[in-house]
């Protein structure tokens, strides 16, 4: 946003942070970017609806960018009363990672791509997994084409390692 000096009548230029630049972000990540990590985002953003400093999003190791998510993915969002308002699918970017907090992915094969090519964001990497308490360390499964009850594992398998990270989350936030 740009602001002028009216008064002057001089064009006075001031750079000032819009509302999303004041924001923290989370970040999930998964393959493409249609199933597992909208599927967290929408959680993830339903879970923080009342921290209104933090902006949940999501994106894809080798994303087909522009894809809606999946249908069962919306089914599950739309079931447990979460949405993505005009989602759409994207590749993850140096650009995307710079502005997280956090990201968190799906796998650690997720992870150890993000790692090999962006070495300088591993400091705020981390498996989802590693906030559940019944799945610690381990992988989100991709439920593509496995039908309705895959997709609602992976939300349990999410919703588990929601206050988990939220925690985190809050905590990271507190600390200068």
């Amino acid at each position: 946003m740009r602001l002028f000096d009216l008064e002057i009548n001089l064009p006075y230029f001031v750079d000032v942070p819009t509302t999303d630049e004041k924001k923290h972000r989370v970040l999930f990540i998964c393959t493409g970017n249609t199933c597992r990590s909208p599927m967290a985002q929408g959680l993830m953003a339903k879970a923080m609806a009342d921290q209104s400093d933090w902006v949940v999003e999501s994106a894809g190791v080798a994303a087909s960018v522009g894809s809606c998510e999946s249908r069962d993915t919306a089914t599950v969002l739309a079931e447990r009363s979460a949405t993505l308002q005009g989602f759409r699918s994207r590749q993850v970017s140096e650009e995307i990672l710079a502005q997280a907090q956090a990201v968190f992915c799906m796998t650690a094969g997720h992870k150890e791509v993000l790692l090999d090519e962006f070495p300088e964001f591993a400091d705020k990497c981390y498996l989802l997994c590693d906030f559940s308490t019944s799945n610690p360390g381990g992988d989100v499964p991709d439920p593509i084409g496995m039908g309705q009850k895959a997709y609602q594992r992976v939300a349990k398998t999410i919703e588990d390692a929601i206050p988990g990270m939220m925690r985190f989350l809050l905590a990271k936030k507190n600390v200068p």
